[in-house]
């Protein structure tokens, strides 16, 4: 199992024929996750604002969120809260969907045979998913190029949990092992300093705080809301309940 801590960390790593899971807890694959629990038909990851216009244009019924340096695009019909992302907004429409990190971390993986949506509010579903996959990638969005200890924590939760389960010893990249490590240190004192506040100490937490957006937050650390896992289907680039997906 790999972690990768940016999607330039990447490199030349072959993920054709392999599972991989993108993060980007503050704020797009929570809200991926929301909307998708929420009954959306589907959402379309897209890496430019002109794209998601243009594809806009030609979906007239489906709705355009995202967010450029936080907030959201002018034109749009959501930004890139969860909260925005109700049953009563989202049920049944398509979401063509752009933010600055996480549809690009999307984007990097396009190779692997299978990507899937992780966050804190599915974790063990999504772990659940991943339990008899042998070759596993996760890759952090990171923020405009840097690390970001939200990614890395929930990346250290997804290792820890599946190491746990496994029947023998997962084999770590170096990445991996201080993703687990960072998770493990914050796991055990989560009574004392709790995961929003962990997040809120983060450098994508106090953009959001910035943006004052702290409930976003709250939101993103609340475990195992879910038991949905959106996955994306590299074919029609779109992102639906792996529930509802032909195996």
């Amino acid at each position: 199992m790999d972690v990768f801590l940016l999607p330039a960390l990447l490199g030349e790593t072959d993920l054709s024929g392999g599972v991989a899971v993108v993060i980007d807890v503050l704020r797009a694959t929570t809200t991926i996750t929301h909307a998708i629990a929420h009954g959306a038909d589907c959402v379309i990851p897209l890496l430019s604002v002109d794209e998601t216009k243009e594809q806009g244009a030609k979906n007239p019924s489906a709705l355009l969120g995202g967010e450029r340096g936080g907030q959201k695009i002018d034109g749009f019909d959501l930004g890139n809260s969860p909260a925005e992302y109700p049953a009563s907004v989202v049920g049944g429409k398509k979401i063509l969907f752009t933010t600055t990190n996480g549809t690009k971390a999307m984007q990097a993986c396009r190779a692997a045979s299978e990507i899937y949506i992780a966050a804190f509010v599915n974790l063990t579903a999504v772990c659940n998913q991943l339990a008899d996959h042998p070759h596993i990638t996760v890759v952090c969005a990171g923020t405009e190029g840097e690390i970001t200890r939200e990614d890395v924590l929930l990346a250290g939760a997804i290792v820890d949990q599946l190491a746990t389960d496994a029947a023998e010893p997962l084999q770590l990249n170096d990445q991996a092992q201080i993703a687990a490590d960072a998770w493990l240190e914050a796991k055990h004192d989560l009574t004392t300093v709790s995961l929003a506040d962990r997040l809120k100490q983060s450098r994508g937490g106090r953009n959001v705080l910035r943006l004052g957006q702290e409930n976003d937050i709250e939101i993103a650390a609340t475990l195992d809301k879910f038991t949905v896992v959106p996955k994306l289907d590299t074919q029609h680039w779109e992102i639906r309940d792996s529930r509802n997906l032909a195996p």
